[in-house]
């Protein structure tokens, strides 16, 4: 199997086509087999490279949860491409996979032709803080004690999640198969290292508002908690557009892979020809009088 060095931890990765380079990122509760249906799409066209996060076997699981954070999953990333000779490369990830690739974007810019960020945001919104706190330290525990197909009965069909279930039963079961084999271990430490401590998308204002990175936030109309954070980032950074996709929940690309596709291949078909452009600051700007007649 094919790892790559990041830093004394191997990465397990796998990569499919030629072509300008995409590198996928994926969510806490997949792996790189989530990326499926845009391996074999993108890869007519482009270099895709996938690969499983640190605790994400057959990728290594580092035993202390100080081996996990934000800024170490954002830097694994450079870290991939720089093992595999990438210069620049496409960035898309989901969820967790997101949060790492808005930060790639805010550390390693030169890195990053673009960027698209999947249903990210979740623990974001000072109303719910202090629950996702909780709740993260909970499943941290159930992770540890009860062993990861048992700790994940709850989760797996959360707020988010159904619109899978109900959609494609079939994509469903096969998620909670591969979600099922995860390892615990690597599960509490990434909750505990990564999604407990990891800034809320708030809190990036100032960076974001500097980002030039071409961005595409992507969410469900039926992920709560990622909607208000994805209009933030609109809001924002001029560098940013949005796209809601109608009744589906978190995870887009798994969810609804043909509209995901579509949406992205286009995007990246904007950027690659240099017809991306920042948002004009005259739609900021508040309406005069003259404006209104």
């Amino acid at each position: 199997m094919p790892f790559l060095d990041s830093k004394g931890v191997q990465l397990y990765y796998e990569e499919a086509g030629t072509g300008f380079p995409i590198v996928f990122v994926h969510e806490f509760s997949h792996d790189l087999r989530s990326w499926e249906p845009q391996l074999r799409y993108f890869s007519r066209r482009y270099r895709c490279i996938a690969f499983n996060a640190r605790g994400y076997p057959p990728s290594d699981v580092p035993a202390s949860p100080s081996q996990y954070s934000q800024v170490i999953a954002a830097d694994d990333i450079a870290n991939v491409m720089r093992d595999l000779g990438v210069r620049k490369a496409h960035i898309v990830g989901c969820s967790m996979g997101g949060y790492a690739t808005l930060h790639f974007g805010l550390r390693h810019a030169g890195m990053a032709r673009s960027l698209t960020v999947i249903g990210a945001g979740y623990g974001s919104d000072a109303d719910k803080r202090a629950q996702f706190l909780r709740d993260t330290e909970v499943l941290a525990r159930r992770f540890e004690e009860l062993g990861t197909p048992e700790a994940i009965t709850v989760y797996q069909i959360g707020p988010a999640r159904v619109q899978l279930q109900n959609k494609d039963p079939r994509a469903f079961r096969e998620f909670c198969e591969e979600f099922a084999g995860h390892s615990a271990l690597g599960s509490a430490n990434t909750l505990r290292g990564v999604q407990a401590r990891r800034p809320t998308i708030y809190s990036l204002k100032r960076g974001l508002s500097r980002m030039r990175v071409p961005t595409h936030i992507i969410s469900g109309d039926e992920d709560n908690n990622c909607l208000e954070p994805g209009i933030f980032i609109k809001r924002v950074c001029s560098a940013a557009r949005l796209t809601v996709v109608p009744g589906t929940g978190h995870a887009v690309n798994v969810e609804e892979p043909d509209t995901f596709n579509r949406l992205t291949d286009e995007f990246l078909a904007l950027v690659d020809s240099g017809r991306w452009h920042p948002r004009d600051p005259r739609s900021i700007g508040k309406l005069t009088t003259v404006d209104r007649k």
